[in-house]
């Protein structure tokens, strides 16, 4: 997997720097953000990096609880989440492409959950990745 668009970097990037990175993908990333912003009523949106070597991602919380992050690559983003095993239950009940309900078997399991992580290329993307914040934020 491609790796992080600012690791190595010491600095959170800026506007400019993300712009660049992520391209006509850009738009993604802002309509994801602010649509769960808004759905969610996410209450701290910020720039995280657990060390300068894995990069930076985009945080999105509820009560300081991690809904979801976003990684940048260059031309697209990954979207990453980890489900409780609630919410595991919900998405596999719900009506997502069998791709998805692919990743979710073959998640990796952590205390805390199984870790997805969608590639977000497209509207479509977008779509599955605001629907399964959505099945986390409410189990």
């Amino acid at each position: 997997m491609q790796e992080n668009a600012f690791a190595g970097h010491a600095k959170q990037p800026s506007k400019k720097e993300l712009t660049s990175a992520l391209g006509s993908t850009l738009d993604l990333w802002t309509s994801l953000a602010e649509d769960l912003k808004s759905e969610l009523k996410i209450d701290t949106a910020e720039w995280n990096s657990s060390s300068i070597k894995m990069g930076w991602s985009f945080r999105l919380q509820i009560k300081k609880r991690n809904i979801l992050y976003l990684g940048p690559r260059d031309g697209w983003f990954l979207a990453s989440l980890i489900l409780g095993d609630k919410a595991v239950a919900k998405s596999r009940a719900a009506s997502l492409p069998p791709e998805v309900h692919k990743l979710i078997a073959e998640g990796k399991r952590y205390p805390e959950g199984t870790a997805i992580r969608i590639e977000v290329k497209s509207g479509q993307d977008v779509e599955l990745v605001k629907i399964l914040a959505r099945i986390k934020a409410e189990n």
